[in-house]
Parts: structure tokens; C-alpha cells; sequence
């Protein structure tokens, strides 16, 4: 079963392949450095630097993994805007019963740090519940404390971003 597409913006894209080219080599060559001089020093049982950098070395392999497998699944750029809500999509719903609305970009954490939008993926309750919907259409999904909550999608936009 191949992965799902991760919808990422260009400037997420570049920022994780710049993070990747980043562990892949210059900080991949400064940990090895560590093992090598901490190897050199003689009983590893004891080494307490030769252990560090064993550790840094195994959590760099780890998110080095992580960083390919989402840049091989990227879908980069904007998604097609035709009303209905997708990864990439600016969302505004409105909770049943409540007259407030709310706004958020359905797409991946990698982008949380970037926005100002509050970003939910599409494997969350409430981005699983309107994926698909257009304006009008109502979607629910059950809260952690076991109740439905729906919710009405009020406007589909492109993610500016």
C-alpha cells in the first residue's frame, strides 16, 4: 500500500529538503566525527561521549528517514481550488448551534509553524469530518469525550500560503 500525499507549499518543500540535504551531509559528518574521536579514547562501555553520539546518531538516521519519506509523497504547490475541501484547502466551518465561525488550513504539521491559521491534518476528526464537503454541506465527527459534534463548512478558499 504506497503512503498517502502530503500537500506541503513550495517554501515547506524547500525548508524540508534544505533540513535533509542539512542531515544527510554536514551534521551526518559532524556525528561520525564524534563516534570516531570518542572511539579513539578507548573502553566504549564507560564513554559516556561515545554513547551521546551513538544516540544523536541513531535519532539523525531516524528523522533523515522520516524527511524522505514525506518529500517522496509530496504533492507540492496549490491545490486545485473548485470548492470542495482538500489538503491545501482554507477552511471555514461553523460548530451546530453556535454563531461564531472558524477558520483553518487542512494540511500537514509541517506548515503549523509557519501560519498564523490554526492547521489540522486530514487524519484528524474534525479534517476527516469536512474533507470532501463543499460550502453548505455538514460533516461530524466524534470528540474525545464520545459526543457527535457537526460542523458546516461556510467557505472553501485557496490556501494563500
Amino acid at each position: 500500500m504506497d503512503p498517502e500525499p502530503l500537500w506541503l507549499t513550495q517554501d515547506a518543500f524547500d525548508r524540508l529538503q534544505a533540513e535533509m540535504d542539512d542531515r544527510t551531509g554536514p551534521l551526518r559528518a559532524t556525528i561520525t566525527s564524534r563516534i570516531e574521536a570518542a572511539r579513539e579514547e578507548g573502553d566504549l562501555k564507560e564513554n559516556g561521549g561515545y554513547h551521546a553520539a551513538k544516540e544523536e546518531q541513531g535519532k539523525n538516521e531516524a528523522r533523515i528517514r522520516q524527511l524522505r519519506q514525506m518529500l517522496e509523497n509530496a504533492e507540492v504547490g496549490a491545490p486545485v481550488h473548485d470548492g470542495t475541501v482538500r489538503a491545501g484547502s482554507l477552511v471555514t466551518i461553523r460548530f451546530a448551534g453556535d454563531s461564531d465561525t472558524e477558520q483553518f488550513l487542512l494540511g500537514s504539521r509541517e506548515e503549523s509553524a509557519h501560519t498564523s491559521v490554526d492547521v489540522y491534518s486530514l487524519k484528524s476528526p474534525l479534517g476527516a469530518a469536512v474533507l470532501g464537503l463543499s460550502v453548505g454541506d455538514t460533516g461530524t465527527f466524534t470528540a474525545p469525550n464520545g459526543s457527535d459534534i457537526s460542523v458546516e463548512v461556510v467557505a472553501v478558499d485557496p490556501y494563500p500560503g
